[in-house]
């Protein structure tokens, strides 16, 4: 399997939290804690701020809602290696550290593989050099794939010591977008489910790419929780629900809107 850049920097942002966990955990000689609250330290936490650097995976994948009647079965289903790094500045309202406000920054990688049977599935795929365009009935395989600069704006609850959640709105922006597969042991009836039918059996097959319709902006809904592990050491959980389609509204091909759908799951260092 091809690893990205994304992927190679994640990995490598990973690592390095998790050393930097095991190395907070030995004393550092000549460290007064007393000292360091009266410096920095000590003027963040008196203006309620929490910093915090994260790291995990997206587990979920682009999905109708509900799954319309085109979609006859879904054969098989990978959610692929998507990750996630990233930091979040907390804004706490009270001295209780009850109430506060969150923002994060993070570059994070969505995607899936799905195989499925459909029936009159919008579809334009490629063959022989010819464009075809029309309703497709037979098996379908997808894969999706994304890399986004995502910003979560949050309001956050502490409901007890070591317990947080969050909920609140996210905007991201969409740097590599692709969507593409190919469709087989089937026909396509073009035009129209009337139209001229091309008939594709045995190994044949046809590609389709909609990569190029795919949204660069998109907005949606996260809410989650975050438990402390240790003092310094998170542990995170956060539902991202996208409120817009992944393909721009001029888009009429496939007829009904794909929302991404993503559980994160992972671990973050609390400065």
């Amino acid at each position: 399997m091809k690893i990205s850049i994304f992927h190679k920097f994640a990995i490598l942002g990973m690592l390095f939290a998790v050393f930097s966990v095991n190395a907070m955990a030995e004393p550092v000689p000549g460290y007064n804690p007393s000292e360091a609250r009266d410096g920095i330290t000590g003027r963040i936490i008196a203006l309620g701020l929490e910093f915090e650097v994260n790291a995990g995976t997206n587990i979920g994948g682009a999905a109708p809602l509900p799954l319309p009647g085109e979609i006859r079965e879904i054969n098989s289903y990978s959610p692929n290696l998507n990750l996630q790094i990233g930091g979040t500045a907390t804004k706490w309202f009270d001295v209780e550290k009850r109430w506060g406000a969150a923002v994060g920054i993070r570059f994070e990688t969505k995607g899936m593989e799905t195989k499925a049977t459909v029936k009159n599935y919008g579809m334009e795929i490629l063959e022989n050099g010819k464009i075809l365009k029309g309703n497709w009935t037979g098996k379908v395989q997808t894969k999706y794939h994304t890399q986004q600069l995502v910003v979560p704006i949050t309001a956050v609850y502490r409901v007890n010591r070591r317990l947080k959640v969050n909920f609140g709105p996210y905007l991201s922006y969409a740097f590599d977008n692709d969507f593409d597969g190919y469709v087989s042991d089937g026909y396509l009836r073009e035009g129209n489910p009337t139209g001229d039918k091309y008939v594709f059996e045995g190994d044949a097959m046809a590609s389709y790419d909609f990569s190029n319709d795919l949204r660069k902006f998109q907005w949606g809904m996260q809410g989650g929780v975050s438990w402390s592990a240790y003092k310094h050491l998170l542990v995170n959980a956060n539902l991202a629900w996208g409120c817009n389609g992944i393909f721009e509204s001029s888009f009429k091909t496939i007829s009904f809107k794909m929302y991404p759908i993503y559980l994160n799951v992972g671990f973050g260092y609390l400065f």
